[in-house]
C-alpha cells in the first residue's frame, strides 16, 4: 500500500515537468513574437515618419538689385579772370575800320573831280576835291578815323589845315579851321577825337561863310568823302 503512492507521485512529476517545459516554450515563443512585432512596428513607424517628413527645398537666393551708377557730370570750365596791367607803350594808329562824320551840318559844296563847279569866292569854274559842311564858327571838328597827324599848316588858299594819315594808304584833310588847332604833327588820334574847330581862315572859300572843307585820298587819289564815311 505504501509503494503505490510513491509511484503515483513519480508519474505525476513527469507530467508536471513536461507541462512546465511546454509552458516555458510557449512563453519564449510568445516573447519572441511580441518582440518581433514591436520591432516591425517601430520600423514601419520610422519609415512612415521619414516618408511624411517634408522635403526641405533650398530657398531661392534673393535677386540682387543693381544700383544704377551715377553719371559723370562734366562741369564747364570757368574762365579765370586775369588782372590786366596797364601798358605804358603809346597806342599805335589803327586801320580806319571805324569812321565817323567829322561834323554835323549841311553839305554846301559837293565832291566833284570830273565836272567843274562855280566858285563864288574866285568867280570861276574849278574842280572840288572834297565836301564843304556848313557849321557855326567854333564848332568842334572830329577825326573821321584813327590815325597820325601828318601835318598842321597854314595854307595860303585853304587856311589852317590838318592832315591825318591812316593805314591802307588813306589820308584825310580838314581845312578852313580856326588857327592853332588842338593837335600837332606826330600826334596819335582816335576816331571821333577833336582835332580843331570850324573857322574862316580859307581865302579860296570865304564867300561860303564858316564851314569845314573835308577831303579824302587813297594812295594819293581823291576819294568821295561821302563814300568813305559810309565804308
Amino acid at each position: 500500500m505504501t509503494q503505490k503512492p510513491k509511484r503515483l507521485l513519480r508519474g505525476t512529476g513527469r507530467y508536471v515537468l513536461a507541462a512546465v517545459g511546454c509552458l516555458a516554450v510557449v512563453v519564449a515563443g510568445t516573447w519572441f513574437l511580441l518582440n518581433r512585432s514591436d520591432t516591425g512596428a517601430q520600423t514601419e513607424a520610422t519609415q512612415s515618419v521619414e516618408a511624411s517628413a517634408p522635403v526641405s527645398v533650398p530657398e531661392k537666393a534673393p535677386e540682387e538689385k543693381t544700383v544704377p551708377t551715377a553719371k559723370k557730370v562734366e562741369m564747364p570750365e570757368i574762365p579765370v579772370e586775369t588782372v590786366e596791367t596797364v601798358d605804358p607803350t603809346p597806342v599805335e594808329a589803327e586801320a580806319p575800320s571805324l569812321t565817323v562824320s567829322p561834323l554835323s551840318g549841311d553839305v554846301v559844296a559837293a565832291f566833284s573831280v570830273d565836272q567843274l563847279q562855280y566858285s563864288a569866292t574866285l568867280d570861276d569854274w574849278r574842280t572840288h576835291d572834297g565836301i564843304d559842311i556848313a557849321a557855326a564858327q567854333g564848332t568842334k571838328v572830329l577825326a573821321a578815323s584813327a590815325g597820325t597827324v601828318l601835318s598842321v599848316t597854314d595854307d595860303e588858299l585853304m587856311g589852317t589845315t590838318v592832315v591825318l594819315s591812316h593805314n591802307d594808304g588813306y589820308q584825310t584833310t580838314y581845312a578852313n579851321l580856326q588857327a592853332q588847332p588842338g593837335v600837332k604833327k606826330g600826334d596819335k588820334v582816335s576816331a571821333g577825337q577833336t582835332i580843331g574847330t570850324v573857322g574862316t581862315t580859307s581865302l579860296a572859300e570865304s564867300a561860303e561863310g564858316p564851314h569845314l572843307h573835308f577831303s579824302v585820298t587813297k594812295d594819293g587819289d581823291a576819294v568821295d568823302p561821302q563814300k568813305y564815311l559810309k565804308s
